[in-house]
């Protein structure tokens, strides 16, 4: 397998050659990360077997989130905390894109244009449960910024995923919205797309940013059944931290070239893509967030503060919040080479020296989610 550390250290000089003038401080710091991830130019951390006492060092991870090794232990604690909130509802991901002629002003201000976009999605929904007949109350929603598309091309848009339900405090009711067969119906997605339009037009006015004269009157939505909502949470999960591409999907790096494979959104075939290594690790960069920004945000009755709010539902309603727990891993321990024995951690973040270059521990990749 083709390490992404490895792409970097063999394209970096010719990177920044290139592209010097565009290179974000956020996009700079994550190329270091990534270059010195888990090799020799890595810090190391001693390890102790409580058995036999045996040492070794064994490398830190970079610990950057969009390193395709890091951040899996984060990964998996976001998704027990969001399956740890199941209602009795139906669940349904929204999907908010915006079109192509916007990407422009939205790469120029990311931090603004990604708070924006995960706002008004918010708010759109929020209108729409407010007005609808069965449920009229305050919605629940769990939102995923992306900025890429399959074949890593900028792409910015927002993953919602919610119940079909929501809670009237001054009632003290719980509604939800009940449907039977294979078509499961929560919203129309295209009375969706032009409430979710308007609110992203007003708010650029607002934020004093000038709008493309060509963008489309017609923007889209998706709005999809997905059943109690694990599967959905799941794959956002995997690109929650890790990057935008995993390194199974790197399959040649040769003559200066990149190829790499990818999934079709349409037909669902695997598909190849072979760009020039400067370029790769460019398409790879843009989608970088800006140092601080949160990719995921909860809203509404799913939002951290009304834990007690969910327990008490879950307890009226006969839920089980542990009931997911097949998607529960528990963190894996480092063991001893030798005897088996659990490893304990001695000492962390010893600079790489000559002694601690050659890293006599080999992790296993169970045991990689440990030094992050």
């Amino acid at each position: 397998m083709i390490s992404l550390s490895s792409i970097i250290e063999t394209f970096i000089a010719d990177f920044i050659t290139l592209y010097h003038g565009s290179i974000l401080p956020s996009q700079f710091k994550a190329l270091a990360a990534m270059k010195d991830c888990r090799t020799t130019q890595s810090r190391v951390m001693l390890v102790q077997c409580n058995d036999c006492e045996k040492q070794v060092f064994v490398p830190h991870s970079c610990g950057n989130r969009n390193c395709p090794h890091c951040q899996s232990h984060e990964c998996q604690q976001w998704l027990e905390r969001q399956l740890k909130k199941e209602v009795p509802a139906d669940y349904f991901m929204l999907t908010f894109t915006i079109p192509k002629e916007l990407r422009s002003l939205a790469w120029q201000h990311q931090r603004l244009l990604y708070s924006i976009m995960i706002q008004c999605c918010w708010e759109t929904v929020k209108t729409f449960v407010q007005n609808d007949s069965v449920l009229q109350g305050n919605a629940g929603a769990i939102t995923v910024l992306h900025t890429h598309s399959r074949s890593l091309d900028y792409h910015p848009h927002i993953h919602l995923v919610m119940p079909a339900g929501a809670i009237n405090q001054k009632k003290k009711l719980w509604s939800f919205k009940k449907s039977e067969g294979k078509t499961r119906y929560l919203f129309n997605h295209k009375a969706l797309a032009k409430v979710f339009r308007a609110k992203m037009l007003d708010a650029v006015n607002k934020a004093a940013l000038t709008l493309p004269v060509n963008y489309p009157k017609t923007w889209v939505v998706d709005c999809k059944f997905v059943g109690n909502g694990e599967k959905a949470l799941v794959y956002l999960g995997r690109y929650l931290y890790k990057g935008v591409i995993q390194e199974k999907d790197i399959i040649t790096c040769k003559d200066g070239q990149v190829t790499f494979r990818y999934q079709d959104s349409k037909s669902k075939k695997m598909l190849t893509r072979t760009l020039p290594g400067p370029q790769f690790l460019r398409l790879i960069l843009q989608h970088v967030l800006p140092k601080g920004f949160r990719r995921t945000r909860n809203f509404g009755f799913l939002h951290p503060n009304s834990k007690r709010l969910i327990a008490l539902l879950q307890y009226l309603t006969g839920i089980n919040p542990n009931k997911s727990s097949a998607w529960f891993r528990e963190r894996p321990k480092l063991t001893c080479k030798c005897c088996g024995g659990i490893m304990k951690i001695i000492k962390t973040m010893i600079p790489p020296s000559h002694k601690s270059r050659s890293f006599p521990y080999k992790l296993t990749k169970e045991e990689a989610v440990l030094v992050m």
